[in-house]
This record gives C-alpha cells, structure tokens and sequence, in this order.
C-alpha cells in the first residue's frame, strides 16, 4: 500500500471508472451519474471530481500493484470555495445532469442525515480493477489502510449492497442505520 500523489490522479481514475462502469445495477454511482449514452464520460468525470476532492480534503491510498484504490475525505477540512463551486458545477454539467440535481440533492441530504454526530473519517469509495476483483486486493488494501488509522476515532462509510456490506462487516465495520428511500439499499456502517 502506498499513500497516492496527485502523481497517480490518471491511474486513481482509471481504478474507479474500470471498477464501476461494468456495474449496471441501481447503486450510488449509477444513481448520480445520468444513464446515456455518455454514460462512460459522465462515469469518469464522477470519479475525477471525487478524485480532486480527496486530494484536496482526505487521502487517497493505493494497493501494492496500483490494481485498487480507496479514498477516504476529512469532513472537518472540507470547505466550500471558489474551486470546489466550480468543480460541483462541472460534475452538475458533466455528469449528473441538470434534470437529475434534485434528486441527487435528495440523496446528498439522506446521507447528510446519516453522517455520525462524533469526529469521523469518511470511507468515500474504494475500487479495484475488474480483472483483478475476487483476488484479496482490496481486502488486503483496506486493512492496511485501518492499521494505518489504528487511532482514528470512528470511519465512516456508506454501501448499497448487500456483499458490500458483508465485506465491512467482516473488517469490522457496523450497520448502524439503512434507508430504502431511493432507487436502491443504502447501509450506513462505522468502525470506531
């Protein structure tokens, strides 16, 4: 594991939108991004905006072999500037869409809602190559990232599937809330 640069922004996005574009089903990222025909494009610039934002709010870890990715934020850095407006901007244009806003507004707050009430780290996204799923690296990189983490009080994370899920839960992380008041399952976890 390695802690990522803004060197390794091009192999980051590459991780995410690999790992995410050959999943179809009704989940977060399938929620925010408009389903078209530029469905790829709008993939990637999510996955580049999430990208800046750890980058500039969080911390971005890379597994051995650069295969998978995790990106975590700090929401007590996190700030609203003239940068993260326009970058919330293109993401609106780019990939959500301006017909699906209200909706993704809706979903921003059910999650707000659910953020803990205690000091916490916010798992963001993690992601490994599609060839490469199946094969322990993204187990093998998210324990090495909650060592690293050892004294951080709480992390926070959210999922829509139920695999998701069990693959937190057998790392520790707790169910401590869940909601169907989208398209799809989200479960709220923490490890503290």
């Amino acid at each position: 594991m390695k802690k990522a640069s803004v060197k390794d922004r091009n192999t980051i996005i590459t991780i995410l939108h690999a790992a995410f574009l050959t999943e179809t089903f009704p989940n977060s990222i399938n929620f925010v991004a408009k389903q078209d025909k530029r469905r790829s494009k709008r993939i990637y610039y999510l996955m580049e905006y999430q990208c800046k934002m750890a980058f500039k709010f969080g911390q971005i870890f890379l597994s051995d072999g650069q295969k998978g990715c995790v990106l975590f934020l700090n929401p007590e850095k996190k700030r609203t500037t003239l940068r993260t407006i326009l970058w919330d901007i293109k993401l609106a244009i780019c990939c959500i869409g301006i017909k699906n806003i209200y909706k993704v507004l809706k979903r921003e707050k059910i999650l707000k809602k659910n953020h803990p009430s205690v000091p916490f780290l916010h798992l963001w996204i993690m992601g490994v190559m599609p060839d490469y799923k199946g094969k322990n690296i993204g187990t093998k990189l998210l324990k090495e990232v909650l060592k690293y983490y050892k004294n951080v009080h709480s992390i926070y994370l959210e999922t829509t599937t139920e695999s998701n899920k069990h693959f937190y839960e057998k790392l520790g992380f707790k169910v401590f809330n869940e909601t169907h008041a989208l398209e799809y399952p989200l479960y709220f976890l923490m490890k503290s």
